[in-house]
């Protein structure tokens, strides 16, 4: 990953609801939860989280499934760990004293 690929990444995580949404996510696990009861996590209305989910589905930070008839959504370690990658892949500048830290 490059800045130009983190940038919009960022952008998508912008948003002090999208950050509850993905904490939310990381807890639950591989399981993941269902769109209602994330909405009910963090305190937000059906619509208001489900505009929130469609921009982290979008992004890739989310994974979107159908379950009988409920979305059921899961984060995408992938894109988190990615994201990651890219912040910490020269901390400490290559020290290994200092990047146990990390």
């Amino acid at each position: 990953m490059n800045s130009e690929d983190a940038a919009p990444l960022f952008g998508v995580l912008s948003n002090s609801d999208r950050l509850d949404v993905i904490r939310a996510l990381v807890e639950a696990g591989p399981d993941g939860m269902s769109a209602g009861a994330i909405a009910r996590k963090i305190g937000a209305s059906p619509s208001r989280a489900s505009f929130h989910l469609a921009a982290l589905s979008e992004s890739g930070f989310a994974i979107r499934e159908r379950r009988s008839r409920s979305l059921n959504y899961c984060v995408n370690f992938k894109t988190i760990g990615a994201l990651m990658i890219f912040l910490m892949e020269d901390c400490c500048q290559g020290s290994a004293e200092l990047r146990n830290c990390c």
